[in-house]
């Protein structure tokens, strides 16, 4: 992800502890390339991830990332509807937002 478009809470960790942003920017890119997964299903998978632990920033982040990515508003939709019989309704309309 672009430096600019990184939360300023994240630049300023990424400015200030650069070693550790580019540790843990590995770490995203060794656990993408460590399974059969392509890239599109790894998007969604981390949507999905982020919407069952309800953890909000994230969906933001990875709804954006994704549609950057190509995925289209349908299938990132898909993905917090499939939340609702999981997770719950409120989760799921939650994600939807």
């Amino acid at each position: 992800m672009a430096q600019e478009q990184l939360p300023p809470i994240v630049q300023k960790i990424s400015q200030e502890r650069p070693e550790l942003w580019d540790a843990y920017n590995r770490l995203g890119e060794a656990a993408a390339a460590a399974g059969p997964l392509d890239a599109k299903t790894q998007r969604l998978v981390k949507l999905a991830i982020a919407v069952g632990g309800r953890l909000e920033g994230a969906v933001h982040s990875h709804a954006r990332r994704g549609l950057a990515a190509g995925l289209t508003p349908k299938e990132l939709e898909h993905v917090a509807l499939l939340a609702a019989t999981t997770i719950g309704w409120p989760s799921a309309v939650a994600a939807l937002s």
